[in-house]
Order: structure tokens, then C-alpha cells, then sequence
């Protein structure tokens, strides 16, 4: 079982099955480039991502909600769990951030529950 993430911007490789796991559809990427499904269901609320703002300082507590927020969607996230016990995915986000981003804090959760 593997997890990947990567920027949907980011050319095709051996990805897997990919998801787009952002709540609004990227700039310049069409549904058929996507190659993929999109459980926007899985992004954090808008209300939490525009509060966060990539602020460095907010990390913490912004994994910290949104986890809370992913406990709530349940089936959502089973739906990745179920595609990854069938063989690698690939997480897609739009972020410029690589490293404080919500596919980051996404791909932590779903370790951690298939870790369980």
C-alpha cells in the first residue's frame, strides 16, 4: 500500500489511482487532463482553509481541526482508505505550498487510520 502526494500541476508519472482531494476545481486543469476522481468531500471547509492561510504558526491547530473535520466525513475518507488497500494512490492539491498544505495533513490522517 502506498500514498503519494503531488501537485496536480505536476506531470503524470506512475501515480496509481489519483484523487483530487481539493474543495475548488484547480485554474487550468481540465476534467479530462484530471486523469482521476475528485473527493472534494475530504478538503477542509472553506471557513478553516481561509482562516488557516498557510500560515506556518497555524499548523498545528489547523491539522488539529481539519482531523476533526475528517472524523465527521467518515465515509469519504473510507472511500480513500478502501482505494489505497487496493493499491497506490496519489493525493493531487493545487497549494504552491509543498510542505504546509491540507493533502499533507491528509496523507498524516489516513497513515494513521490505516496504521489502526
Amino acid at each position: 500500500m502506498c500514498i503519494a502526494i503531488k501537485r496536480v500541476y505536476d506531470p503524470i508519472g506512475d501515480d496509481g489511482r489519483r484523487i483530487l482531494v481539493d474543495r475548488l476545481w484547480p485554474r487550468g486543469v481540465s476534467k479530462d487532463s484530471l486523469k482521476g476522481l475528485w473527493i472534494k468531500e475530504v478538503s477542509p471547509s472553506t471557513e478553516l482553509r481561509k482562516w488557516f492561510d498557510h500560515q506556518p504558526t497555524k499548523w498545528l491547530e489547523f491539522k488539529r481541526r481539519y482531523f476533526a473535520e475528517l472524523d465527521s466525513r467518515a465515509e469519504s475518507v473510507e472511500k480513500i482508505v478502501n482505494f489505497v488497500q487496493d493499491g497506490s494512490v496519489t493525493l493531487l492539491y493545487s497549494s504552491k505550498n509543498k510542505e504546509l498544505n491540507h493533502a499533507v495533513a491528509l496523507l498524516e490522517h489516513l497513515n494513521c487510520i490505516i496504521k489502526k
